[in-house]
């Protein structure tokens, strides 16, 4: 009797093991080494808005976009195309994934906290969006001959960090939406497009008149807009605006995240 109550006693005092700050530091942590390891999303997530960068910034690095350097321009827009990626497809495709082999069911019947493997993928693309800021700042400031103050650097990466949130969500919803199958290329039907449309690739006033027309109605613009705004750049609407937008974005598919899993748990438990 005496054992048992010891153990229990010190059990309930929290030892490193089941500590909730440290399970959701583990859980987070083993998130993030899970998807670094898997090569076509290290790939196609940190590496493509790299690449795009290097490719189309650093090329036409000679003019001049909305009073700042096109190499200035595109480290916004090509920041925000890479935390939309990492967000999209850290949470919407592994979401998918696991729901399809069952490995919602065995965290659900874990003592884990239900909070943490949500937490975990919200920390795990933030991480992964760090990376491709970080990376983007340093080809920007190198090669792209970027030249903000300390305090536009930091504005700009807290904004791209920020604007995670929103497209996490949308990530979430499509992952409790769509099959581990299809989840992948109905996100890329969707994302390119849409990144394109919202002047991610190519400055906003150099796409074709119906386009400009239709990229108010798109968060990725919004998003863009906000981060163009710290570096001087943005194209139209005051920054209330554009967070307004994004927050109500982020509302909808939150509610529409929290539908899907209430109906994936009708299903299997009834």
């Amino acid at each position: 009797m005496t054992t048992r109550t010891q153990t229990r006693t010190t059990t309930d005092a929290g030892t490193p093991r089941s500590h909730p700050g440290r399970i959701y530091l583990t859980e987070a942590r083993h998130e993030f080494l899970k998807l670094i390891r898997i090569p076509i999303f290290a790939v196609s997530t940190i590496a493509l808005p790299v690449i795009f960068y290097v490719l189309f910034g650093v090329a036409f690095a000679g003019g001049q976009d909305g009073g700042a350097g096109v190499t200035t321009y595109l480290l916004a827009t090509y920041g925000t195309f890479g935390v939309i990626g990492a967000a999209l497809f850290g949470f919407g495709v592994s979401v998918a994934l696991e729901r399809g082999q069952g490995w919602m069911r065995l965290k659900r019947v874990s003592p884990m906290p239900p909070q943490a493997y949500f937490v975990a993928k919200v920390a795990m693309s933030t991480t992964v969006s760090a990376l491709i800021i970080g990376a983007l700042f340093v080809l920007g400031a190198t090669l792209g001959g970027v030249r903000l103050s300390a305090t536009g650097w930091i504005s700009l990466g807290l904004v791209l960090l920020l604007g995670a949130l929103p497209f996490s969500a949308m990530g979430l919803a499509f992952g409790y939406l769509v099959g581990p199958n299809s989840a992948p290329a109905m996100l890329n039907l969707i994302y390119l497009p849409m990144a394109f449309a919202s002047g991610l690739w190519i400055p906003i006033h150099q796409l074709p008149a119906f386009v400009q027309g239709i990229a108010p109605a798109l968060p990725p613009y919004h998003f863009a807009q906000l981060a163009l705004g710290t570096v001087g750049a943005a194209e139209s609407g005051s920054w209330a605006l554009h967070a307004v937008v994004l927050l109500a974005f982020t509302a909808f598919f939150l509610a529409v995240a929290a539908w899907g899993f209430r109906r994936d748990e009708g299903r299997t438990y009834g």
